[in-house]
């Protein structure tokens, strides 16, 4: 999709206004409107785990899905009128389950013309708005495109702009008008902003087309024009954390600005936010120009949660002011699904079902990832087997065809298992839940060291004589398992008595030690290669492969093909954790 294309369709409806509704004025000329919220969806729809294929549980207590928000939302209106209640999402909506998977690229809606099973749901439900996350630009601004087409309610992304104009490419906000009885309307604007870390996560789909400015000075923009256009309330539906932190380091804007929007741009009464998947029942900042509290919430993920935000409204001078707010989450598991929801998604999520649970292969052992953190198992080493292999086929015949290929891969999941007997698409997806592609850079021995210590920063120092503790050895400073790489192809043990920076000793290739010159090609997801995780020299490293082969898609053709899974043919241990030398296990 060309980027003037782009700006046009988003500011189609710049100022858009909502139908009207009606709320009443209680005594005083006080009035009490809701706004609902919910973000990261993630592709959820029903409560279902689709790679278990079973009705969702994460030992809890925790449901999912949209047919138990759609039931929230349904009592809340009935509750406090649906006249003067609205309901936004903050992003992330379109990826994260075999349902949006299929739906995305086994059967594309942009070539079956069928309706995303996202936006079926969401339409049914009746969201007021939607913003973008940065998981909605993971399959292409095509697919992006036609999803926002699909969707009743206006997307919004007001900081994504066109790179060759810096015009806004999605619609920026929308103002929602609320009749009063015997009053003035009261005008509830919503201004949408998304990840500036989309330029990193997605280069190869927004690299030249889109930019991703600001969250706070493009709110310092978008929000004097809303009130200047009435708004009596402003809420800000940010993809992003309120951390004030960033997973990413160079020029790119803040990731995590939500509470930044709250404290540094006067005129916003509460932010409702999303992309970190924490629970945020109620927070407040003060405005640093204003001295006013500014609220946020975040409803947690995957629809487990619906934060509800009151605002009282009371006239004065002639105007609606806010002067109150309190927001709060409700968790979904107390309510059943709507079964209207549920009969609207049958026909999609049977569908879903039979794909995940087709068989491609059998497994001659049972392979567990539970211990992958920590030990160089059989079930990982698969992953790393069918990347070397690929890209070997690959770069056969190319200048780089002599050089050694190495694979790099993280433990996404420590409950992914293949059973012994048929393995299914299901298990595949199980193990690599991401939509990654396949990449591979060059790099040299002294930039593979570099890279293994900053990867082994993810266990915790161990003294001489300390008990190993699994729940405290790995994530250490919070670092996420799936951004602990390891290496297949090399030597090398992780010293955990020693500290960050001196971990990794005995790298060695074919038993004989690697020189800091060596040459090697190294098979590399592509949100590594673009810098997610912050790890160094991959980003900037030769890229010698690049052919768009989504990982999941290649472990299921490799079982495909080779129809039998047997760790023999796979499975090498050549990394391992050490205390002083050592052997930790």
């Amino acid at each position: 999709m060309h980027s003037k294309k782009i700006a046009v369709l988003g500011m189609a409806g710049l100022t858009a206004l909502a139908i009207p509704s009606v709320a009443h004025a209680s005594a005083g000329k006080s009035v009490t409107v809701t706004v609902m919220g919910t973000s990261d969806l993630h592709g959820n729809t029903l409560n279902w785990d689709y790679f278990k294929n079973a009705e969702f549980d994460d030992g809890k207590g925790n449901d999912v899905g949209l047919a138990k928000v759609s039931t929230m939302v349904n009592k809340i209106r009935a509750e406090r009128g649906a006249d003067h209640t609205l309901l936004f999402d903050s992003g992330d909506t379109i990826q994260g389950t075999p349902l949006a998977y299929y739906y995305a690229k086994v059967e594309p809606i942009t070539q079956t013309g069928e309706l995303h099973p996202m936006a079926r749901a969401m339409n049914a439900i009746g969201y007021d708005a939607v913003t973008l996350g940065n998981h909605e630009f993971n399959y292409g601004l095509p697919l992006l495109a036609t999803w926002i087409k699909q969707v009743k309610a206006p997307v919004l992304g007001a900081n994504a702009v066109d790179a060759a104009t810096g015009k806004p490419a999605y619609q920026p906000f929308v103002i929602k008008t609320m009749k009063v009885k015997g009053e003035k309307p009261i005008r509830v604007g919503v201004l949408g902003l998304t990840n500036p870390g989309v330029a990193i996560w997605d280069k190869g789909n927004v690299e030249g087309k889109l930019r991703f400015d600001d969250l706070v000075k493009t709110a310092g923009k978008w929000v004097p024009v809303i009130r200047g256009l009435g708004a009596d309330v402003v809420v800000v539906t940010a993809h992003a954390g309120d951390s004030g932190l960033s997973s990413y380091g160079g020029d790119l804007p803040v990731e995590n600005a939500a509470a930044m929007v709250g404290e540094q741009v006067p005129g916003v009464d509460a932010v409702l936010f999303g992309h970190a998947h924490n629970e945020v029942p109620q927070r407040f900042v003060t405005n640093k120009a204003t001295g006013r509290q500014v609220l946020l919430t975040e409803p947690a993920k995957w629809g487990q949660r619906l934060s509800v935000l009151d605002f009282t409204l009371t006239k004065q001078r002639g105007r609606w002011t806010v002067t109150g707010k309190s927001s709060t989450t409700l968790n979904t598991n107390t309510v059943a699904e709507d079964p209207k929801i549920v009969t609207l998604m049958k026909k999609q999520h049977d569908t879903t079902v039979g794909y995940v649970n087709k068989e491609v292969a059998a497994s001659k052992d049972e392979l567990l990832a539970a211990e992958s953190p920590y030990k160089d198992t059989p079930i990982l080493d698969y992953i790393q087997k069918v990347q070397t292999e690929t890209v070997k086929k690959a770069i056969a015949g190319t200048a780089d065809a002599d050089l050694p290929v190495l694979s790099l891969a993280a433990p996404f999941s420590r409950t992914a298992t293949f059973p012994a007997g048929p393995v299914s698409i299901r298990d595949m997806a199980g193990l690599y839940i991401y939509d990654n592609t396949l990449m591979a850079v060059r790099l040299t021995g002294a930039q593979l060291k570099d890279y293994l210590e900053y990867s082994a920063k993810y266990f915790a120092q161990l003294a001489p004589d300390a008990p190993v503790d699994l729940s405290r050895l790995t994530n250490a400073d919070n670092i996420p398992d799936y951004n602990y790489d390891q290496l297949s192809g090399v030597g090398y043990d992780v010293d955990v008595a020693k500290p960050v920076g001196r971990r990794i000793t005995g790298l060695s290739y074919n038993g004989q030690p690697v020189s800091a010159d060596q040459r090697f090609v190294v098979a590399v997801n592509n949100y590594r290669q673009s810098g997610g995780g912050g790890f160094p020299h991959v980003s900037t490293a030769p890229v010698v492969y690049n052919a768009q082969v989504e990982i999941r898609q290649a472990l299921i053709d490799y079982a495909t093909e080779t129809k039998v899974i047997d760790s023999a043919d796979f499975a090498e241990v050549n990394w391992r954790l050490t205390r002083d030398g050592k052997p930790l296990f």
